[in-house]
C-alpha cells in the first residue's frame, strides 16, 4: 500500500506539507502536491494515481470541477478535505463522485486511518486478476484492460461507462431495473432516471452499429436494460 500514488491538491501550504509529512510517518512516499486546479489537471493528463485528496475552494476553480474529471478516468478514492461543513456542501461533494467528505480542521490521525481504508480496499480490487473477456456480435469488452474493441477498433472504456458496461456484462440476458443500475453503478439510493439513461445513451454510441436500433443494450419497456451477448470467461 505505502507505494500507493496519492494526489493531494491544497493550496494551504502549510496543510498541504502537514498532509504530506502524517502520511509519510506511515510510509507513503509516493505523494504529489498540487496548489492549482491547473496544475493538477497537468499531473492527470501525466499519470493516473491511486487516490485523490482534494479541496474545494481553489484559487482557479474548485476541487469538485476536478473531481468529475477524475471519475471520467477512474474510480481510484476521491476525498474532500474542505472547510465547507454544510450538509448541502456534503451532499454536493458524494453527488459528485466523493468517497469520503472531511472538514477542517480535521484530526489527522484520523485521515491517515480513512485514507487507509478506502486505499486498501481500491488496491485490492485493483490486483484481483478478473480475467474476464465478453464477446457480443458488435463488440469485445476486456474488464481487466478496461477496454471494447468495435469492428476491429481499439477503444478505453473508463469511468461511470466502464462500471455500467461491466454490470450489464456480469448480468448477460437478466433484465435490470433502472432502479438496480443507478444503486450498483452510482452507489447512490437517490435515483437518477436521467443520469442511467444519458448513460445507456453514450454507451450505445460507442458500441451499437446503429444507436437508434440497438441490438446489444436493449430496452424493456417499463422496466429496464438487458444486454445481449455471451457469458463472461
Amino acid at each position: 500500500m505505502q507505494d500507493a500514488s496519492i494526489l493531494v491538491l491544497e493550496d494551504e501550504r502549510a496543510i498541504a506539507e502537514m498532509i504530506e509529512i502524517i502520511l509519510g510517518k506511515d510510509g507513503f512516499s509516493n505523494i504529489t502536491l498540487c496548489s492549482t486546479v491547473e496544475e493538477a489537471k497537468k499531473n492527470l493528463e501525466m499519470k493516473a494515481f491511486d487516490f485523490y485528496l482534494l479541496d474545494i475552494m481553489l484559487p482557479d476553480g474548485n476541487g469538485i470541477e476536478m473531481a468529475n474529471l477524475i471519475r471520467e478516468r477512474s474510480d481510484a478514492p476521491v476525498f474532500f478535505l474542505t472547510a465547507k461543513g454544510s450538509d448541502a456542501d456534503k451532499l454536493r461533494g458524494f453527488m459528485n463522485g466523493a468517497d469520503d467528505y472531511i472538514t477542517k480542521p480535521f484530526n489527522p490521525l484520523e485521515l491517515v486511518a480513512r485514507v487507509k481504508v478506502q486505499l486498501g480496499r481500491y488496491l485490492k480490487k485493483k490486483d484481483v486478476s478478473q480475467n474476464h473477456l465478453f464477446v457480443c456480435s458488435r463488440f469485445t469488452f476486456n474488464i481487466d484492460a478496461a477496454e471494447i474493441i468495435v469492428d476491429g477498433t481499439k477503444e478505453i472504456i473508463s469511468g461511470r461507462l466502464f462500471h455500467l458496461l461491466k454490470y450489464l456484462c456480469e448480468n448477460t440476458g437478466q433484465v435490470l431495473s433502472k432502479e438496480q443500475i443507478y444503486e450498483r453503478v452510482w452507489g447512490d439510493c437517490l435515483f437518477d432516471d436521467n443520469t442511467v439513461m444519458v448513460h445507456i445513451r453514450k454507451l450505445r454510441e460507442k458500441i451499437e452499429k446503429n444507436p437508434g436500433k440497438p441490438t446489444c443494450i436493449i430496452t424493456v419497456r417499463g422496466i429496464g436494460y438487458k444486454l445481449v451477448g455471451d457469458a463472461l470467461s
